[in-house]
């Protein structure tokens, strides 16, 4: 046989081998996975009436999608202004819940409250705070009607009532500047109604300091200027060590985020206090209190300060034991607003 016929065969045997080679079967189409969709129906929660019935809510929709369906049909009633519950009586669920994930059927029923009209947080603190900054400067500057009218207009003769009116000023503009600029507030809103109750607290408050500190016939505290200066450096000393703490908080998660996270100190010396206390932040807001008190030497400020230290130790407590809650390996060493003692 020669070379070509060989070449020849050779060619055509693989051929037949190429023809007889099995071909893959084709892989099947996955079916596409069918979606259950949920029958949500709202009901008061005082009078069990149905409000509202949702047909093929997404299992995947959020409490919040769901008050803003609700608002379609009721729009005075905002997602703010909303409260759903499991249970008549129970917890309001979050914003962020899924429906899917709560423990219910196909068919869900949520219990409806109207929480009145809404104000937003930064909205109560720059009330709370601008409240107090302008009603202090009234007796300050002595406005009529205030004391007698021999002294409308006047300035009082004592170096430490002019420190004080700066330090409370100082105060209260850091406040208004840090809710615009520093503080990311989780809360959306309050009731409206509640905001007369803080703002009348703050306001009564600072008038009260400020008819005293700024009377005509105030006098001086006992230990004279060292008492003063002392003072004055604690209050300054912990108004920057507030801030501080205000802005390591603020550095502890990005913009949006609502994964919390254990704070500790930082390169900032007036962030050490971590690692004894877990709201540091209050702490230092009482010591700028304890230092305007024994600066003035004045009643109505001392006892500002008792209460707002009471009220303080009352939301470091809370906040300490959700800490202890959430974190595990959360330090046990530190305290709820003292090192050591609170």
């Amino acid at each position: 046989m020669d070379v070509l016929a060989l070449e020849a065969k050779n060619v055509g045997t693989g051929e037949n081998e190429k023809k007889s080679a099995p071909r893959p079967k084709p892989k099947a189409l996955k079916k596409a996975k069918r979606i259950v969709y949920f029958e949500v129906e709202i009901l008061d929660a005082k009078t069990k009436e149905k409000l509202l019935l949702l047909d093929k809510v997404e299992p995947t929709a959020t409490i919040l999608d769901i008050k803003a369906l609700f608002q379609k049909s009721n729009p005075k009633w905002y997602p703010a202004r909303q409260s759903l519950r499991l249970d008549p009586k129970g917890k309001s669920l979050r914003d962020e819940d899924i429906l899917q994930t709560l423990p219910v059927g196909t068919t869900a029923s949520f219990y409806f409250s109207d929480l009145g009209p809404q104000v937003t947080w930064g909205t109560v603190f720059l009330t709370e705070c601008a409240g107090p900054l302008i009603i202090y400067l009234m007796f300050y500057f002595r406005l009529p009607f205030i004391y007698s009218p021999k002294y409308d207009f006047t300035s009082s003769k004592h170096w430490v009532v002019h420190l004080a009116c700066m330090c409370h000023s100082f105060h209260y503009i850091k406040r208004i500047l840090e809710t615009l600029f520093v503080h990311r507030i989780s809360h959306g809103t309050m009731p409206l109604r509640n905001i007369f109750k803080n703002c009348g607290y703050y306001w009564f408050s600072a008038a009260w300091m400020a008819y005293y500190i700024n009377h005509p016939l105030y006098t001086t505290p006992y230990y004279g200027q060292q008492q003063v200066n002392t003072s004055f450096y604690i209050f300054l000393f912990c108004q920057v060590g507030n801030f501080s703490i205000h802005v390591a908080l603020r550095n502890l998660k990005s913009q949006g985020s609502k994964v919390k996270k254990i704070p500790y100190p930082t390169k900032n010396p007036f962030t050490w206090i971590f690692a004894l206390v877990s709201c540091p932040n209050y702490t230092y807001e009482l010591g700028s209190w304890i230092g305007f008190s024994v600066m003035t030497q004045c009643v109505p400020v001392a006892f500002f300060t008792a209460v707002a230290f009471i009220q303080m130790t009352v939301w470091a407590k809370g906040k300490h034991r959700g800490y202890l809650k959430e974190f595990r390996d959360y330090p046990t060493l530190r305290s709820s607003i003292l090192p050591f003692i609170l």
